[in-house]
C-alpha cells in the first residue's frame, strides 16, 4: 500500500523488468554493438596485425587505387544483378505451378525443391565440383545430346566460374524464395481467380495482373534477403574455387577478400574493416532502392 501510494510500484516493475533483460542487453552490446563499433574506428587504421596506427581517410583512398578491390566488387555486382532476378523469377514460377491443387505430387516436388536448402554446403560444393570438371557428368551428358563439342572448363575459365557460382546460389537458394511465395499464394482469396477466369483472363494474364501485385510485398522481403545474401556472398566461392577466388579474382568476391586480407595475406585488419564497410554501404544503397521502387504510389 505505502509502495502504491507513493507511487513506487511502478518503478518497482521497471527496476525488475530492466534486471530482467540486463543480461540479454549486455551479450548485445558485448557482442554485436562493441564490435560494430570498434571495425568503424579500426577501419579508419592502418598497419599490420595489431600494429595499427590512425590513417584517416587512406584506407578509403586505397580501395579506388586497389585492383583486387575493383575486382572483387564487380565480382559481387555481377552475382546481384545477373543471379538475384533469375532467383526471384524462378521462385516465383515454381511457386505458382506448385500451387496448383490438380497437381499430382505437390508435396515431394515441394521437398525437392526445397532440400538444397538444408543441404550441406560443403557436401553440394564437392559434388557441384565433381558435377562440372571437364570429364564430369554435366560435360558428358552436353557431349552426349550433341550441344558441345568439347568439354566447358567449368572451373578453370573466368566466364564459366562466374557462371558456375550463380549456378550453384540459384540451386541452393531457389527454393527458400519458393516457400515465401508459395505460403503467400495461399492466403489469395480464390474467388478472385475465379472471377478472373469466368471474364475470360489467360493464366499468364492471371499471373502478371493478380498474382505478382498482390506478392508485391513478400517480392520485397524476398528480394532483399537475397540482396543481403549475394552481397555478402562468401561459402560458395570459397568452397568451389578453395577459398582462392580463381581463376585470376575471376569469381572472387568482397567478403572472400575480406577473409582474404585478414587470415591469407598479410594480416591487415584496418584496410579489411574499411572493405567490410563498403558491403554495409552497398546494402544498404540497395535496399533503400528497392523500398524507393516498390512504394505504393499515389494515382
Amino acid at each position: 500500500m505505502a509502495l502504491a501510494r507513493r507511487g513506487g510500484i511502478g518503478r518497482y516493475y521497471n527496476v525488475n523488468g530492466w534486471l530482467f533483460v540486463a543480461p540479454a542487453l549486455g551479450l548485445i552490446a558485448l557482442f554485436m554493438i562493441y564490435p560494430i563499433v570498434w571495425s568503424l574506428w579500426m577501419s579508419f587504421q592502418s598497419g599490420r596485425g595489431m600494429m595499427l596506427k590512425f590513417a584517416g581517410f587512406s584506407n578509403i583512398v586505397r580501395l579506388w587505387n586497389d585492383p583486387v578491390f575493383i575486382k572483387a566488387l564487380t565480382n559481387t555486382l555481377t552475382y546481384f544483378v545477373v543471379q538475384v532476378p533469375i532467383m526471384i523469377l524462378l521462385a516465383l514460377i515454381l511457386a505458382s505451378l506448385l500451387n496448383n491443387p490438380k497437381l499430382v505430387g505437390r508435396g515431394f516436388f515441394r521437398t525437392a525443391i526445397f532440400l538444397p536448402c538444408v543441404t550441406s554446403l560443403v557436401a553440394y560444393s564437392v559434388l557441384f565440383k565433381g558435377m562440372f570438371a571437364l570429364d564430369g557428368i554435366v560435360n558428358s551428358t552436353l557431349e552426349a545430346i550433341g550441344l558441345i563439342a568439347s568439354p566447358i572448363p567449368w572451373l578453370t575459365h573466368p566466364f564459366w566460374a562466374k557462371v558456375l557460382v550463380i549456378l550453384a546460389i540459384t540451386w541452393r537458394w531457389t527454393g527458400y524464395n519458393m516457400i515465401f511465395y508459395l505460403a503467400a499464394m495461399q492466403n489469395i482469396d480464390k474467388s478472385i481467380y475465379e472471377v478472373a477466369r469466368i471474364d475470360g483472363v489467360p493464366a499468364w494474364a492471371r499471373f502478371t495482373h493478380i498474382t505478382i501485385p498482390l506478392l508485391k510485398p513478400v517480392i520485397l522481403f524476398t528480394t532483399i534477403i537475397s540482396t543481403i545474401g549475394t552481397i555478402q556472398l562468401f561459402d560458395e566461392v570459397y568452397n568451389l574455387t578453395e577459398g582462392k577466388g580463381g581463376p585470376s579474382n575471376a569469381t572472387l568476391t568482397l567478403s572472400l577478400y575480406i577473409y582474404n586480407l585478414t587470415f591469407r595475406f598479410m594480416p591487415n585488419f584496418g584496410y579489411a574493416a574499411t572493405v567490410s564497410y563498403v558491403i554495409v554501404v552497398l546494402v544498404a544503397l540497395l535496399a533503400c532502392l528497392q523500398f524507393f521502387a516498390a512504394r505504393e504510389r499515389d494515382r
